[in-house]
């Protein structure tokens, strides 16, 4: 494959973090990071397939230390295997002081594109053949992070999700504005991840009474649907799991014409994101426990512990 072709697998994003990326922390959101990769990661897979490309699925998204506002950050976004239509790309953040410019790890996380064309099919993709060990070993890692989704998706589909549930939950209710858009005229994925982000922080805030809180993990984000401009957006928010200092959520995200009601509303995403308190050192808080009720509440709380166990065993 021409060198010049295979650059076209790879993208580096570069600037400053600025004062409206804060969160409730002083750091930068994990909202705002999220976004980011989107745009990074679509950046690569459009690039290597030289179509639109969409977001399927963000996985094992782990955020190892804060981005502060000011600093110099770098996003960087590599095609690393590619199915008949998807893109595999890992996305790297990092950052630092840009007057030294000694940028350091801050989140990774892996995503999948699909290619698709004018009309919104999935198209094929060109194949991704690795040139080097370093890039052989990286396919074969996306490969077996794919396993790990499948596991993580399938005991996600078994659980149950009603008002039989007795756990903490908040509700945001509000219209996709134009803003939100695209480049395919729906609304951005990273958007949608900022918003998930954002429920949760509220949950978090309201079970601990302390609006001082952070993802410290997002993963099994799966985009359903496209949700479109103008729709009525519904982002539930649910706590499944606390441990000595972590708040388990399960986040879903709904959409639908507002001229349909409360009827033509539909799941877009749903993803699990893990939250924790801290203090003025950004030290992790004891987190008050939430002991299950009903059978459901037992199974969410059993699932999410699941769920723990199955990303240690797939290991980073």
């Amino acid at each position: 494959m021409p060198e010049a072709a295979h650059a076209r697998a790879e993208i580096t994003l570069r600037f400053l973090a600025a004062p409206t990326d804060a969160g409730q922390s002083g750091s930068v959101s994990a909202g705002r990071v999220l976004e980011w990769i989107d745009k990074a990661g679509y950046a690569a897979a459009a690039g290597w397939s030289g179509t639109y490309a969409v977001t399927a699925y963000v996985g094992n998204v782990r955020f190892t230390r804060p981005v502060e506002v000011g600093e110099l950050v770098e996003v960087s976004a590599r095609v690393v295997h590619t199915g008949r239509t998807s893109m595999h790309v890992t996305v790297d953040v990092a950052s630092g002081q840009p007057a030294t410019r000694v940028l350091e790890p801050a989140t990774r996380c892996l995503m999948v594109f699909v290619s698709v064309d004018e009309h919104g099919a999935s198209t094929p993709v060109r194949e991704l053949v690795p040139r080097t060990l370093g890039e052989e070993l990286e396919q074969q890692w996306a490969a077996r992070r794919s396993e790990l989704r499948s596991e993580v998706e399938a005991a996600m589909a078994e659980q149950v999700y009603s008002d039989a549930g007795t756990a903490p939950r908040v509700v945001m209710r509000f219209l996709a504005a134009p803003t939100d858009v695209n480049w395919g005229g729906k609304v951005h994925g990273g958007i949608v991840m900022r918003w998930i982000d954002e429920a949760a922080h509220v949950l978090a805030t309201q079970w601990t009474g302390n609006a001082n809180n952070v993802a410290i993990f997002t993963g099994g984000v799966r985009f359903y649907r496209p949700l479109r401009i103008g729709h009525v957006v519904e982002v539930e928010a649910r706590l499944l799991h606390t441990g000595t200092t972590s708040m388990h959520f399960g986040v879903h995200v709904r959409s639908g014409d507002p001229t349909q009601g409360p009827d033509g509303m539909a799941l877009t995403t749903f993803c699990r994101t893990v939250f924790v308190g801290i203090d003025e050192q950004r030290r992790a808080l004891p987190c008050p426990t939430w002991t299950p009720v009903t059978d459901e509440d037992r199974a969410l709380d059993a699932h999410a512990v699941e769920l723990v166990a199955i990303r240690d065993r797939f290991g980073n």
